[in-house]
């Protein structure tokens, strides 16, 4: 597991097409089939340990959370904040406030 850090303080600035005030954090990359979903988690919610079926970035975007790789250690996440998880890898995830993520799952990525 891989905490990754995506908000503004993270950013680079976009100085291509004539761009103003615009920034961008590099997440991954990868190739192969792709999966792209909001989860919503309420809260005390919670997705149980299981394993990746595919290399997987979740990124919080509002609320805040924790998830665990496979040591069962909750780490805390908070809005602009994510985590990668290799393919295969036991995780689980879940909220005690309540949060949203972004879930990307990709065959073959590597995180930033």
């Amino acid at each position: 597991m891989k905490i990754i850090t995506f908000g503004h303080d993270a950013a680079s600035s976009i100085e291509q097409f004539h761009s103003v005030g615009a920034s961008s954090v590099a997440l991954g990359h990868g190739q192969g089939e792709t999966h792209v979903y909001a989860i919503h988690v309420e809260a005390g919610g919670m997705i149980g340990t299981h394993p990746t079926g595919f290399a997987q970035l979740f990124l919080v975007v509002q609320g805040s959370g924790w998830a665990s790789g496979h040591d069962n250690i909750r780490q805390p996440l908070k809005a602009g904040e994510g985590v990668y998880f290799a393919c295969g890898e036991m995780h689980a995830k879940g909220s005690d406030e309540g949060m949203m993520a972004i879930m990307i799952q990709v065959s073959d990525m590597n995180a930033e």
